[in-house]
């Protein structure tokens, strides 16, 4: 297991010197196979990884996921969202914030990146905190916890790596995200009106909308609406796959941006070209994972660590707990699909020991990935969140995140104790 340990010190120290992640995991794992196999089965290793992750079908879905959350994000729609959201839950107390952590989970229902929504939502949404009156603190964190949400809530980028990496139902991950997604919801309004209550100066409420502003508002983003509802509708009912409910979404998206004119042609060819530039990076970093996995499972470290485990029969308990552990200390150093690609070749042969759900294990890593994209102190959304608004400095990021850092650990500890909260709509599609 000697070997095992060097390799990931050797990718450690790649990442550090900012090496990009797929080629520091394809250098390490075709370095460390040719040196303790041989070179000629190292390149054949390498070689068949990469025909089978480019040829899998299933990873179809990464290219057209990211093509519908490019043509939303260009037409416009997250300012129209944002209208809408503001407009029924503006003339509450902390309504800004409780409006944008519902735009953020709408925004990344038909996004899928948690950085996208969070630097997409900062745009939009700092300017008329500022206007209003809110605190800094309330701002940052609303927006920073967010856009969290664009992990988990469905279509998940993350979900389809780690279904690609372990072989699970993507179609089940992503009904299964649908009700701990809502949570995050309501336990970061929770935590808006925590904060609220303790500070009403906070987060003022705005002034009262009629009934027909909000309904007007509602039908400005029926599309977003529309959208969600076929994709998730359609894989929970059968009716799509997963790269067919994609497809469905991404030409949605596009009749959606020709009805409404809001691109041009040219930027309608930046569209293709940036999404197909993103799909090529996520294809080479998941072919990069790939090659590392299998040098460690040549070294015989995932077998290993399970049989260490049983030996000593730790108690499962203790091993999620140590999981979760490792995963927040990791998040303070690397980027969610960092994390995911190195740690599930080694922790997923504990979840099957074990013969814990794997539908259930994918939740609670994406929900601690969610906690540790805001944690301090190197949280991808603060930092991400920092750039966008330069005039928002990190410790008042950090301050601001605290309720809702407080918010995720009670719903990890929902999900935990509750399995049957992430796996009742999947078992409803059986």
């Amino acid at each position: 297991m000697i070997d095992a340990f060097l390799g990931f010190a050797a990718l450690l120290l790649l990442i550090f010197l900012r090496v990009p992640i797929a080629f520091a995991m394809m250098l390490v794992g075709l370095v460390g196979f040719g040196l303790v196999i041989g070179w000629r089965p190292s390149f054949i290793s390498a070689a068949q990884a990469t025909i089978h992750t480019t040829q899998d079908y299933s990873l179809l879905v990464i290219p057209l996921f990211l093509l519908m959350g490019n043509l939303i994000s260009r037409s416009g729609l997250s300012g129209r969202l944002y209208d809408a959201t503001y407009a029924w839950l503006g003339h509450r107390p902390g309504g800004l914030a409780r409006a944008t952590i519902v735009s953020c989970a709408g925004f990344s229902a038909v996004c899928g990146s948690s950085l996208a929504t969070t630097a997409t939502m900062a745009k939009i949404a700092v300017p008329q905190m500022k206007r209003l009156g809110y605190s800094p603190e309330l701002s940052a964190g609303a927006i920073a916890a967010g856009g969290t949400l664009g992990i988990l809530i469905p279509p998940s980028v993350i979900m389809v790596l780690y279904g690609v990496l372990t072989q699970t139902d993507i179609a089940a991950l992503f009904i299964a995200g649908v009700i701990p997604g809502v949570m995050g919801i309501v336990m970061y309004n929770l935590a808006v009106t925590f904060v609220v209550r303790r500070a009403p100066q906070a987060g003022p409420a705005g002034p009262v909308v009629s009934w027909r502003e909000k309904w007007s508002a509602l039908l400005g983003v029926w599309e977003i609406v529309l959208l969600f509802a076929l994709v998730i509708g359609g894989i929970y009912f059968g009716l799509f796959t997963p790269n067919e409910a994609a497809g469905v979404g991404a030409f949605g998206a596009l009749l959606s941006t020709l009805f409404r004119r809001t691109i041009g042609f040219g930027q309608l060819v930046d569209v293709f070209y940036e999404t197909a530039v993103m799909s090529a990076t996520l294809i080479v970093v998941l072919i990069g994972a790939f090659v590392f996995s299998n040098f460690l499972n040549m070294t015989g470290m995932p077998r290993q660590i399970g049989e260490f485990v049983a030996g000593n029969g730790y108690p499962v308990w203790l091993v999620m707990a140590l999981i979760i552990l490792a995963y927040l200390v990791l998040g303070m150093i690397l980027d969610s699909i960092s994390m995911i690609l190195l740690t599930i070749p080694v922790f997923f042969p504990l979840v099957q020991f074990y013969g814990l759900d794997p539908i259930w294990f994918g939740i609670i890593i994406v929900v601690v990935t969610e906690i540790s994209l805001i944690t301090p102190p190197v949280g991808m959304n603060i930092f991400v969140l920092a750039s966008v608004v330069p005039e928002m400095q990190i410790r008042t990021i950090y301050r601001g995140v605290i309720p809702f850092i407080a918010a995720d650990f009670l719903r990890l500890a929902l999900l935990l104790a509750f399995p049957a909260l992430s796996l009742f709509l999947p078992n409803m599609m059986n």
